[in-house]
C-alpha cells in the first residue's frame, strides 16, 4: 500500500458530480472519478438536497478508495424535518416552525454520535438548543422553556417510550 490523500469536502446529498470540487481534486490520483462520484451519491442518497461533509480517502499508488460520509449540521436536519428554509433572523422574537417531539426525536437519533450527550435525554436537550437558535418551537413552546421541562421530568414517559425504539 501507498501513501494515502484524504480529500474533505462538502457535497449535495446524491448530487454530487465529477465537476469541483471533487473532480480537480481526484484528477490526479489513480482512481476512477466516475466509481468515487457513484459511491458518494449512494453514500449520500438519504441527505438529498442538504450539504453533506465527505472524506474520499484514496491509495495513491493502487487508486482504491473510501468513502467516509459525515452528518449534516443539526440546524440542517430541523429545517429539512420542519420544511423550512432557513431560521429566524431574531430567534428570541421571531418564531419561523414549530418542530413535534418525535420529529425532536428522529434528529437527536440521527445526530446522536456526533453530541456530547451520553443518552437520549441529553441529545434531546442538545437538538432543542440548536431549535431554539433557529427560532423553532417544540411542541408549541419554546425550546428553552421545552428543555426546563425536559430537566424536570416532564417528559420521562416520552422519553423511555422513545429509547424503547432503539
Amino acid at each position: 500500500m501507498g501513501d494515502k490523500t484524504t480529500i474533505s469536502t462538502l457535497v449535495e446529498g446524491g448530487s454530487a458530480s465529477a465537476g469541483p470540487p471533487l473532480g480537480p481534486e481526484l484528477g490526479p490520483l489513480p482512481t476512477d472519478v466516475g466509481e468515487v462520484v457513484g459511491k458518494i451519491n449512494e453514500k449520500t442518497s438519504e441527505f438529498e438536497g442538504q450539504e453533506v461533509p465527505v472524506d474520499v480517502i484514496v491509495d495513491e499508488e493502487t487508486g482504491d478508495f473510501e468513502i467516509e460520509v459525515g452528518k449534516p449540521p443539526a440546524a440542517g436536519l430541523i429545517k429539512e424535518e420542519v420544511g423550512i428554509a432557513s431560521g429566524a433572523a431574531e430567534p428570541n422574537r421571531e418564531k419561523v416552525a414549530d418542530m413535534s417531539f418525535d420529529q425532536l426525536c428522529k434528529v437527536a437519533r440521527m445526530k446522536a454520535s456526533d453530541l456530547v450527550a451520553k443518552d437520549l435525554r441529553g441529545a434531546i436537550k442538545e437538538i432543542a438548543g440548536t431549535a431554539q437558535s433557529m427560532g423553532v418551537q417544540i411542541d408549541g413552546k419554546d425550546a428553552y422553556d421545552f428543555q426546563h421541562e425536559v430537566s424536570e421530568g416532564k417528559y420521562d414517559d416520552k422519553i423511555e417510550a422513545a429509547e424503547g425504539l432503539n
